[in-house]
């Protein structure tokens, strides 16, 4: 049976992503919510000791992960807005075409969300807001949040899918 367009008027075709959607969505409520408590509450670059692994600090970061590129003289922001709308496009176009491929699904969904959550800082304050800083033995992992948090779960769910596809196969 041939498959249907993608964006055929069958509405249990469109209807399939909805939740996928509802996820991200839930993701990027959950990550301006702590966003938002964390600048209540905190100057940039203060630090509340939380354990003995785990601080909270607001940082802003204006490059990509790691701070990659966050000293560059502003050119950054604009570059890293304009990836996250494409792979935003490109994520919802692939959920709206993934049906029945729930891990797959799921991850795209954590990415989308994680994206579009960091895209609202770019766009509201020219850079991301960290938080959560691990540390252990003096070295410290680079802050990060909510949004950053739910991009590497859903890497970490297409990279566990890809194996499950191969297995699938043989």
């Amino acid at each position: 049976m041939p498959e249907k367009a993608l964006f055929s008027r069958n509405p249990t075709r469109r209807g399939a992503a909805w939740p996928w959607f509802a996820v991200a969505a839930a993701i990027i409520l959950a990550d301006r919510i702590t966003k938002l408590v964390v600048l209540a509450a905190f100057a940039p670059g203060e630090t509340r000791f939380v354990t003995g692994f785990f601080n909270l600090v607001l940082v802003y970061n204006k490059g990509a992960a790691f701070s990659f590129l966050a000293n560059a003289p502003g050119w950054q922001t604009p570059l890293f807005a304009a990836i996250a709308v494409a792979a935003a496009a490109i994520i919802s176009f692939l959920l709206l075409r993934a049906r029945g491929r729930r891990l797959y699904s799921a991850g795209l969904a954590l990415i989308l969300g994680g994206a579009l959550g960091n895209l609202w800082d770019r766009l509201q304050w020219g850079a991301v807001a960290d938080f959560l800083d691990f540390h252990a033995a003096g070295w410290h992992w680079p802050a990060f949040n909510v949004a950053d948090s739910a991009i590497t779960v859903g890497a970490a769910l297409l990279i566990l899918e890809s194996f499950r596809q191969r297995d699938a196969a043989r």
